[in-house]
């Protein structure tokens, strides 16, 4: 079965488009967090945000910025959010990369992500996960070809 975002990149499945180049596609989602929700994919398929060539990851945040400034203008709203779901575990459900424009008005729009059992972790502990994150590829390590830019 073909992934749907691919569908869409290609123009072999109805879109409404906000914005279009040969790396990105932006458009309305069918199923609206709220008023002027808009998707950035890259054209080329990936379906985690490692699989996707950075200058297309580049491309959809900087569509997504001027999706947001568009958002504002046009729909008024206050506040947007930029929601970028990676893996099933962090509510991925379409598995082609894409970032979600979202305009918000407060708690009028009714949307929310909570989460309730935050704790502040000991400055040690964070210090911990800083240091093994910053050793781990691509930052750190010994995987050729993956150095940050």
């Amino acid at each position: 079965m073909e992934c749907a975002f691919c569908a869409v990149a290609t123009g072999r499945a109805p879109v409404s488009t906000v914005y279009a180049d040969d790396r990105v596609l932006a458009f309305c989602d069918i199923e609206p967090f709220t008023t002027g929700h808009t998707l950035v994919i890259p054209k080329r398929h990936g379906v985690a945000l490692a699989d996707v060539d950075p200058t297309d990851v580049a491309r959809m945040f900087v569509v997504g910025q001027q999706v947001a400034a568009a958002a504002r203008v046009a729909l008024g709203c206050p506040g947007i959010n930029l929601f970028l779901a990676d893996g099933q575990a962090a509510w991925q459900t379409v598995f082609h990369a894409h970032l979600h424009v979202i305009p918000r008005w407060g708690r009028a729009d009714r949307m929310r992500l909570t989460a309730k059992g935050r704790r502040r972790p000991p400055r040690t502990e964070l210090d911990r996960l800083a240091g093994a994150l910053a050793s781990a590829p691509p930052f750190g390590g010994s995987r050729p070809g993956t150095e940050p830019g």
